[in-house]
This record gives C-alpha cells, sequence and structure tokens, in this order.
C-alpha cells in the first residue's frame, strides 16, 4: 500500500551509516521513512511524511461469532468476516492532517434460511512511537444477508487527526538528520538514529492510524490462537 507524500522531510547519512528502522517501524508500517535512494553526495535519503500510515494490526482483521456464544468448536462457527481492501487519503495542507480511511468486510454465516442483519464493531486508533495510543473511536458496520445467502459484503469509511505541529521533527532534530557528512568526518559512519535523543524525537514524531475489529479479550485469543 503506498500513501501520498506531499509534506515530507528528506533525511541523508553518509553511505557508510545507512539509516536504521527504528523500533516502532518494526510493529507495522510508521511514518518514520519512505523508499530509500542514493543521491549525488554518496548520502542515503529517506522519505518522511506527516501522513500517518495505515495498517491493521496482528489479530485484529478477523472476526468470528459462535452460536451458542461460548463454544469454540468449528461446528459452532455463526458467522466468520475478515476486513480487507484498507485504503487511505491523507489532507496534510492544514495544522490537522486528517487522514480518511476506507475498507471492507467480507462475511459468511452458517445458517442461510432466513434474511439477518449482523452489526461488526471496529476501531480507529491513532498510535505514536509504536506503542502510545492517543485517540480511539469505535464504529459499527451491518451486515445483511439475505435470505438463502451465505455470503455478504460492506463498506465502511473512518478518519483519524494527527497534529501537524507534533507530526513535525524539531527542527535541531532535523539538522542532525540533515547534514552532509563526507568520508573521513569524525562522524561520518556514525548512524544518527543511534543517538538516543534523536532517536526518541523521531519517535515522538511518528504515528500510525491502525484499523481492526473491535474484539472481546475471548476473540482476540481466538484469533491469535487459532
Amino acid at each position: 500500500m503506498r500513501w501520498p507524500f506531499r509534506s515530507f522531510e528528506k533525511v541523508s547519512v553518509a553511505v557508510k551509516a545507512p539509516i536504521l528502522a527504528v523500533s516502532a517501524c518494526a510493529i507495522l508500517l510508521t511514518g518514520c521513512a519512505g523508499k530509500g535512494e542514493v543521491d549525488a553526495t554518496g548520502g542515503i535519503s529517506a522519505v518522511r511524511s506527516v501522513c500517518p500510515p495505515v495498517a491493521i494490526p496482528a489479530a485484529t482483521g478477523d472476526i468470528t461469532l459462535f452460536n451458542p456464544a461460548t463454544s469454540r468448536d468449528q461446528s459452532a462457527i455463526d458467522v466468520a468476516a475478515f476486513m480487507t481492501n484498507v485504503r487511505s487519503t491523507c489532507a496534510d495542507a492544514t495544522d490537522q492532517v486528517v487522514t480518511n480511511v476506507t475498507f471492507d468486510i467480507r462475511a459468511r454465516r452458517t445458517r442461510t434460511e432466513a434474511a439477518r442483519d449482523v452489526t461488526l464493531p471496529y476501531f480507529i486508533t491513532v498510535v505514536r512511537g509504536g506503542s502510545a495510543v492517543v485517540a480511539k473511536r469505535v464504529g459499527r458496520v451491518v451486515l445483511h444477508f439475505a435470505a438463502g445467502q451465505a455470503l455478504a459484503s460492506a463498506s465502511a469509511a473512518t478518519t483519524a487527526t494527527v497534529s501537524r505541529a507534533a507530526a513535525t521533527l524539531p527542527e535541531d532534530v532535523r539538522e542532525k538528520l540533515t547534514r552532509r557528512r563526507k568520508a573521513g568526518d569524525q562522524d561520518a559512519a556514525v548512524d544518527p538514529l543511534s543517538t538516543p535523543e534523536v532517536r526518541q524525537a523521531v519517535l515522538r514524531a511518528s504515528f500510525e492510524a491502525l484499523v481492526g475489529f473491535q474484539l472481546t479479550d475471548d476473540q482476540l485469543k481466538y484469533n491469535a490462537t487459532r
């Protein structure tokens, strides 16, 4: 999935010190960097956007309803659904960066005799620095099963908002990251992200928009262990 990069920061370091992904990037996808490219000075450049990347957290993209609700037998599965086609657009021209997220739900039911509506809860959350939840909203999507039909689908839309100021690196940190380094310089082989204060500043300015099903503890455990 690719996101529009209208507002960006370009970071260059010496080839001897390629940009290292901060730990937050390993969870899913963060705003830490775009694709790397070698520039004319022999550095490696990465594009960093104020628009938060959008992803589905592990084990939250599926939901299974059972009948009876306390059973976890395969024969007791009532409705199984999954989230797909997550897409986003970003409006970053103002002080508030607004990410519009759309996604589809596909579902299958076991008993098909009568028409039925099934309501499934979902969430969108904004995570800062890979772990700190700064905003969360829960919504609901309704799936309509026609009589005799086992399959149903629906689409939903939601938004996430991030402060541009919070998602922008401080000027002194930008200077440390973008300063040209020549071979032979004392710090030419030092990755600037290895400096604790720079690393923490990048984490604080990195946001993700995460969307998934709002699961109970039992549903989350089922997804993680099945």
